[in-house]
């Protein structure tokens, strides 16, 4: 039996890949196991950036230990096509205002354009009566973006 290796994705797929989707799942080190959380994200075409409550095992893990895993998908719902990307690197709080207003800015302008539930206010720590620009203000949700990234994998099934 010929073992079959699944063929990896050009960086121009892979980044096309995380231009389109809005989901990743971030894999923390956490105490004796690996902690994963799913996070949306806006990608402006260099980094990875999330926004996070400030509370929760995943800040928990973040302070102990920025290194992280952070997966990018697509399938098909019958699997007969998929693609996916795994980023190993570090996240980093951003501290520059003007950095974190951008990218809370392109956080508001990918819910808008994706006509995104306001149900899913509550993962980026608001209320979903809250009018979507509430996320513009830092109260209560912290801005990290994806640093010295060391490995990329990108895999997809064969055409």
């Amino acid at each position: 039996m010929n073992i079959l290796k699944i063929p990896p994705m050009p960086r121009e797929e892979y980044d096309q890949l995380i231009k389109e989707q809005f989901i990743a799942r971030i894999a923390f080190k956490g105490d004796g196991n690996t902690y994963i959380a799913p996070f949306m994200y806006v990608f402006d075409g260099r980094h990875m950036y999330f926004l996070s409550t400030r509370y929760g095992k995943k800040v928990e893990y973040f302070k102990k230990s920025p290194a992280v895993s952070v997966e990018v998908e697509e399938y098909a719902p019958d699997m007969s096509r998929y693609r996916f990307v795994t980023l190993t690197g570090r996240l980093e709080e951003v501290k520059k205002a003007d950095e974190a207003r951008a990218a809370r800015r392109r956080f508001l302008d990918m819910l808008s354009n994706r006509k995104i539930s306001r149900n899913a206010l509550a993962a980026l720590g608001h209320h979903p009566d809250e009018p979507f620009d509430s996320i513009l203000s830092d109260s209560g949700t912290a801005v990290w973006k994806l640093v010295d990234v060391e490995e990329i994998v990108g895999l997809k099934n064969i055409s």
